[in-house]
């Protein structure tokens, strides 16, 4: 959806209502492939003040995520609310809080991907105690149990473990 800045900031009525729905094609973001499994629904308005376009607007979409510790798909709901500032005044283009725009044209759905972009966890887990995948056989040990020993040690330092236990190596 796009907003063109000239129509908003002339007019008398100076709102305009943000109600949307857009597909996003699947993307990858630090590696991992995301697929969004439900349309984005934007929900919001436009306001004009002056020279500044305040928009705020309620995203909602189900995305499909990769776990960091079992890698098993699962479902991450992103629902947010978003308050974001724009001009085309050149003399606002310092200000910390409003983006500025070289275009009378502004693109909602720009702005709306970058936001659940931004939302993503750096970490993300199927659920808070995922257990991950076993070390030595690599089952997932949420659904199974496995026999592997549980002496997690680096080989490098196989001598100062000797050493710690009165061993010679």
């Amino acid at each position: 959806m796009k907003i063109q800045f000239s129509d908003l900031i002339s007019k008398r009525e100076r709102r305009k209502s943000i109600s949307y729905k857009f597909s996003l094609e699947p993307f990858y973001f630090e590696g991992d492939k995301i697929r969004p499994i439900s349309e984005i629904e934007v929900d919001g308005v436009a306001i004009s003040d002056n020279e500044i376009v305040v928009i705020k607007a309620h995203i909602n979409v189900q995305l499909e995520l990769i776990c960091s510790r079992c890698l098993e798909a699962f479902i991450y709901p992103v629902d947010i609310d978003i308050e974001e500032r724009f001009t085309t005044d050149i003399n606002l283009r310092e200000e910390e809080e409003i983006t500025f725009v070289d275009d009378d044209v502004l693109d909602i759905t720009e702005i709306v991907e970058s936001s659940i972009i931004s939302t993503l966890p750096i970490k993300r887990l199927c659920r808070k105690d995922c257990k991950g995948l076993c070390q030595s056989c690599g089952i997932n040990l949420n659904k199974e149990t496995c026999n592997c020993s549980s002496d997690d040690y680096d080989p490098r330092l196989e001598g100062l473990r000797a050493l710690l236990n009165n061993k010679e190596v």
